[in-house]
């Protein structure tokens, strides 16, 4: 018997069963409103996802335009100003591209040790990177803008302000070009074959300082093995003062204040012999040291407490020594940014400062001579220090979240080896005036660290006794390794490939860098003869 389901009833079908008319969807439909507010929406979010990326070059061109402002001020009122301009936007986009690629070298340990936040890693790595630009950047300033072609030869003829031209453009492009094949590039390495390269075009090779360039490779073959033996130097001390005691929160409650407060001593003492002017004040030296060691001291007395408080609770394990590292490794992390800042940015303003004094001599620039520190006008200083931290503050987050996972690896107490080992040798380089490849000296530092780990591990009295002790009192029997590797022969070629790749990195940026950016320098000194003068 068939039974009529109830009046309005739908049915499967969609049609109303007491009308036959087709049933109303069971959801209701989107109205037009809705759907175009939908796409507007999809529209709007699009939108934001491309220009999301258009932001940070924006900002970049900014500071490019505030940076040929800044300089119109004191070269406005010359004949050949535009030059100056354009030698500006060319040193602040060097010096941004400086900033971004080696921040993570910098702070990437600090940030992955979480003893500090991506936010106050790139604000303390911009401070300290003018901070070093201004303070310690004159030296190497000097050397790359006066030192490698002899200026003196050509000051006042016009050749020397095309010349350092060339090669910032010539050091650009390729950094440019070497980055987009993913090829290995030292913006170092660039800019003093590209300074070579402009001047034995403009002269010959006669005007290249060949002692000088000699000096220069022998600091970059020197510098690397430095960084390394500093930084193997630096676990030695701590492996036998600190991990390999039997009460190593105590040991680290004692040592560990010390190394912060001979960081600061140390460091204030630099920064006397820095900002006063040699021959201003008598026994400088001494008046250095004292107040170093006032510096020293207070820094201890307040690490002291910070230290035994963040002790509080920790187990007596490696795992609490790298929490108690994380203070130390974040003056490392300053430290190796201002060490950064004074060396690297000769690469982007080194020219820059030729052209100005070129530029100045030749149209009687007085504000050149009224306006310059030890090596170079301050303004062109400010430049190079603010275009690194803009470089920093624009791109650092992304370039952390990248590469500096690989970075991070290192835990804090070797990462701590790593990063004040690589900012005492730059900083010693930058002293002296001689332009160095940071990255080189950090690779080489973590090269330090773990062949010195490898040793120290087949070869330390003091780790085999405490390893021995540990496991009597364990009540596990002690047997004493021999020196074969028992580790898998993958991960063993697998860690000769990783040490090979950075090995070949740092010969890559001899072999490549330092004679394609001399070429192209050569090439593009050429082309401007031809087409501006």
């Amino acid at each position: 018997m068939h039974i009529a389901p109830p009046v309005g009833q739908r049915n499967t079908r969609g049609f109303d069963s007491e009308n036959g008319m087709p049933d109303q969807p069971a959801t209701p439909v989107k109205r037009t409103l809705d759907k175009d507010l939908d796409r507007f929406t999809y529209v709007e979010d699009a939108t934001h996802h491309v220009t999301k990326r258009l932001v940070a070059p924006g900002i970049g061109l900014i500071f490019l335009g505030l940076a040929m402002v800044f300089a119109g001020i004191y070269v406005l009122d010359q004949p050949r100003a535009t030059l100056i301009f354009a030698a500006v936007a060319l040193a602040g986009y060097m010096a941004m591209n400086i900033g971004a690629k080696d921040v993570a070298n910098n702070v990437g340990a600090a940030v992955g040790a979480r003893a500090i936040t991506m936010t106050q890693a790139l604000i303390m790595a911009a401070i300290f990177e003018v901070l070093g630009a201004a303070i310690s950047g004159g030296p190497v300033i000097n050397t790359i803008s006066t030192h490698i072609v002899d200026t003196n030869r050509i000051i006042s003829s016009g050749k020397l302000a095309w010349l350092m031209m060339a090669a910032l453009l010539a050091a650009a492009l390729w950094i440019n070009f070497a980055t987009w094949l993913k090829a290995p590039v030292s913006t170092t390495h660039a800019i003093v074959g590209a300074v070579v390269g402009a001047g034995a075009a403009a002269v010959g090779p006669e005007l290249v300082n060949w002692r000088m360039l000699a000096a220069i490779s022998a600091g970059w073959v020197v510098t690397p093995f430095l960084g390394g033996a500093i930084a193997a130097s630096i676990l030695f001390f701590i492996k036998s003062t600190i991990i390999y005691r039997d009460d190593k929160l105590a040991a680290a409650r004692y040592w560990i204040p010390i190394l912060i407060g001979l960081m600061a001593g140390a460091f204030s003492a630099y920064l006397i012999v820095q900002l006063v002017p040699k021959g201003a004040i008598s026994g400088l030296l001494n008046i250095a040291i004292g107040f170093g060691f006032g510096v020293g001291v207070i820094t201890w007395l307040g690490a002291r407490p910070l230290v035994a408080a963040q002790s509080t609770g920790l187990e007596n394990k490696n795992s609490s020594l790298r929490k108690l590292f994380r203070l130390p490794l974040i003056g490392a992390a300053a430290l190796m940014s201002f060490a950064h800042g004074a060396n690297d940015v000769a690469n982007a303003i080194g020219p820059l400062a030729a052209i100005v004094r070129d530029i100045g001599l030749g149209g009687s620039l007085s504000v050149v001579a009224e306006t310059t520190t030890r090596n170079a006008p301050y303004w062109v200083v400010l430049i190079g220090g603010c275009g690194i931290s803009v470089g920093v503050l624009l791109y650092g987050p992304r370039l952390i979240r990248l590469i500096g996972e690989q970075i991070t690896k290192l835990n804090p107490m070797r990462a701590y080896c790593v990063a004040t080992s690589a900012a005492l040798t730059v900083i010693v380089a930058a002293w002296f005036g001689f332009p160095v490849s940071s990255t080189h000296i950090a690779v080489g530092a973590v090269f330090g660290v773990g062949f010195f780990r490898e040793w120290y591990t087949s070869h330390s009295r003091r780790r085999l006794a405490y390893m021995r002790g540990k496991a009597e009192a364990a009540g596990i029997p002690w047997h004493e390794a021999n020196n074969t590797d028992e580790r898998n022969p993958d991960e063993i070629h697998r860690r000769r490939l990783v040490r090979r790749s950075h090995f070949m990195t740092i010969i890559a940026a001899w072999a490549i860098t330092l004679p394609m950016s001399a070429v192209l320098a050569a090439v593009v000194y050429w082309v401007m003869v031809a087409l501006f003068i």
